[in-house]
């Protein structure tokens, strides 16, 4: 009994009153169904097709499942409970709502039944078809995939990889300008999915735009982990991964220094690489860039609620260093079905009634594609990651982590940052992004863009989308929320901002190379390179 009495709970006032209020509106809806009142428009888009409204009996059902739903929503928001456990129960409590609609379901979804109908059967017989081929894929199609393949429509800036080991390839591309900035530019991806995120298709790749500026431009193409390198760590992804890519860089450009960009967790492994670095008596960037990057971990969004004391300790006994087995592999799919889940209606649900229930075939987009093209990670690097940011929060404290023999501390970064945060994304807050300006000492700008994790970082100007929010003043206050208040939004995109800043600290104008590489880093084979063919 005593520890029942620990358990969440909901304030038997408050219940009372949700009961109430439910009662009354699923009278409302009963006497709407009955012909006594007025029946309430359809606003949910998955409820959006004339079968559900002309069909009074499956009306009447999609609009009780939103009330339940919504009231489950309530009682869930009421939980007398720490934030933690209340966020895990909102997040619980939302995957069984979302899970339940009927719109899932053949025999409760009128619109897939008109259709089969209508169409003897067809639909039904590609739905099958569908399904059996997600099956054998390991994965939910959201996307034609069969009308893209890298190298071919998508990753096709063209270029040369001009480096390797056995963690990533390096790739050079070919100037687009007769002459170019003397400061080399380093782009350091996340290693969960691939670096094409940033070159999907020539009108929205974030670097042929910067080849196109007069960049020269090397980028970290990761390899792909199998059972040979799953014994690989953070400090390898640093010292052999960002670390050996800036040498390399610095090496063939003949520059001291080099202009950096770190996207997502490649923002934290570049971050971390110019701590240890900095710690060796070094400072090779002249500018960094980091584009919704994690360093503060204190508000991790969403994925916080995944992640205690208990999870990361399993995951240790299973993929870690010491695990009874020795080290494993986060398998790809994995990480892909938790961040699908993350947004279920319109990442599973959405393509479960349609490619199933409906049998329309997934449209061909080069984004969702990219999506599903998943990364296996080595499990000591990932229970080294989870432990030290997202559970402990140690990265941004001076002096207590060591990563490659060193004590990091992330202000010793002696060179202007770029800090960009996207304002509705669920995977890096821009919140958490901004905090980011609290850590570093030198010259900083952020920026805020519209949209989400991927769809505000990909946004070109010549596409018109979306605005962006620059602060009135070069002042970071600590709160972010005082920053936005005082920030003005612009149209378009911030491409346009980042380039003018990057292009400071480029150097002036040189001659572009005629051939990739150096007599000593010669080209290898064409991008986008093997590494990145190479499926989970």
């Amino acid at each position: 009994m005593q520890q029942m009495a620990h358990l969440p709970q909901i304030s038997p006032a408050t219940l009372v009153e949700l009961q109430a209020d439910y009662l009354r509106q699923a009278t409302a809806l009963w006497n709407a169904a009955l012909g006594q009142g007025d029946a309430p428009a359809a606003t949910d888009r998955r409820f959006a097709a004339p079968e559900w409204r002309s069909n009074p009996a499956a009306h009447f059902m999609s609009q009780l499942y939103l009330l339940n739903g919504r009231t489950l929503g309530r009682m869930a928001e009421q939980v007398e409970a720490d934030d933690k456990t209340k966020a895990r129960i909102k997040f619980a409590v939302q995957q069984f709502v979302d899970a339940a609609s009927p719109s899932n379901f053949l025999a409760l979804n009128p619109e897939a039944q008109k259709l089969a109908l209508d169409s003897h059967g067809e639909t039904l017989a590609r739905g099958l078809q569908q399904l059996w081929g997600d099956v054998q894929r390991g994965h939910v199609s959201q996307t034609d995939e069969s009308a893209f393949e890298v190298g071919r429509n998508v990753a096709t800036t063209a270029g040369s990889v001009v480096f390797e080991n056995d963690l990533f390839q390096l790739i050079e591309y070919a100037p687009l300008t007769p002459q170019v900035h003397a400061r080399p530019f380093l782009l350091v991806p996340p290693c969960i999915n691939k670096f094409y995120i940033l070159d999907l298709q020539p009108d929205n790749s974030l670097i042929r735009y910067a080849v196109a500026e007069g960049h020269r431009v090397f980028v970290v193409s990761w390899r792909n982990p199998d059972d040979s390198v799953r014994h690989l760590t953070w400090d390898d992804y640093v010292e052999q991964g960002a670390i050996a890519a800036i040498r390399v860089v610095q090496e063939i450009s003949g520059q001291d220094q080099v202009n950096t960009l770190g996207f997502c967790v490649g923002g934290t492994i570049l971050a971390t690489a110019l701590a240890v670095l900095a710690a060796r008596g070094e400072q090779p960037a002249a500018s960094l860039t980091l584009l919704t990057t994690l360093l503060d971990f204190a508000d991790n969004g969403i994925l916080d609620i995944f992640v205690d004391e208990a999870s990361v300790r399993l995951r240790e006994a299973t993929l870690g260093p010491d695990s009874p087995k020795g080290p494993q592999l986060l398998h790809g799919q994995e990480l892909a079905t938790t961040f699908s889940f993350l947004r279920p209606n319109d990442l599973v649900w959405n393509y479960v009634v349609g490619n199933y229930l409906k049998g329309e075939a997934p449209p061909a987009f080069d984004l969702l594609y990219w999506n599903g093209d998943s990364t296996n990670l080595p499990g000591p690097m990932y229970c080294w990651y989870l432990r030290h940011t997202y559970l402990q929060n140690e990265l941004k404290v001076p002096g207590r982590l060591t990563v490659c023999g060193e004590k990091l501390d992330l202000s010793t970064i002696a060179c202007p940052v770029y800090i960009y945060g996207s304002r509705e994304d669920h995977i890096v807050p821009w919140q958490a992004a901004y905090r980011n300006t609290q850590i570093f000492k030198g010259p900083r700008r952020f920026v805020m863009g519209a949209s989400g994790h991927i769809a505000g970082v990909i946004n070109p100007p010549a596409k018109g989308k979306r605005s962006h929010w620059i602060g009135k003043s070069t002042a970071l206050p600590a709160d972010p929320e005082a920053w936005l208040a005082s920030a003005t939004e612009h149209p378009g995109s911030w491409w346009t901002d980042w380039s003018a800043w990057l292009a400071a600290h480029a150097g002036a104008k040189k001659p572009a190379p005629k051939a990739p590489g150096s007599r000593k880093y010669k080209a290898i084979e064409p991008a986008p390179g093997r590494y990145v063919k190479v499926k989970a």
